[in-house]
């Protein structure tokens, strides 16, 4: 691997980093009822655990509910207690039509508790970011080693990883203060 390509492998993982971050925000329950919070809820299905969101039909019929309907009938009870192990907090109500999820207004205590993990969340991805540096480093003094790069070259290189550390790491900054912020507004 020469050092152009150890400089597009951390730029890759770095955005990994903040993409799965993401992928976890969208996880968290805010005031408004939406499908991702059901990412984390998997099932029971024919011996194989798979999200709810395969398993069934997921709807925002109002602002504060979840509607979902299983594609096969006998998933329902499945359905139901995977949501009752899950920490979502909320017990699914089944009408006949289909498992209805109604998110209550969020308590001041339970977002400052989401901020909180949002916040941890945010820290986990830096030092995702941060892992990335240091790997792209040792891979350029690695090559430094093997005579294949200058030093005066390496000092470039560990400048540009930096540049791109302090960028992903304000990205994520910026992203959890954006989540907390959606948290927090009432």
């Amino acid at each position: 691997m020469n050092a152009q390509e150890i400089l597009q492998d951390a730029e890759h993982r770095m955005k990994a980093a903040i993409d799965a971050m993401n992928h976890d925000f969208a996880s968290y329950r805010t005031g408004r009822a939406t499908p991702n919070v059901l990412d984390r809820v998997h099932v029971d299905y024919y011996g194989t655990e798979t999200p709810v969101n395969q398993v069934a039909n997921v709807s925002v019929p109002e602002p504060r509910q979840l509607l979902i309907v299983p594609y096969d009938k006998s998933m329902y009870p499945v359905i139901e207690r995977a949501i009752m192990k899950s920490d979502l907090g909320i017990n699914p109500v089944n009408d006949g039509t289909g498992i209805r999820l109604n998110f209550p207004q969020m308590t001041e205590d339970r977002r400052k508790d989401m901020a909180k993990q949002v916040h941890a969340r945010t820290e986990t991805a830096r030092i995702a970011i941060r892992n990335v540096r240091r790997d792209a480093i040792d891979h350029i003094k690695g090559l430094e080693k093997k005579k294949e790069v200058t030093e005066d070259e390496v000092k470039g290189y560990e400048a540009k990883i930096q540049k791109l550390t302090d960028t992903f790491v304000h990205q994520a900054d910026d992203l959890g203060k954006k989540k907390e912020a959606e948290l927090m507004q009432v």
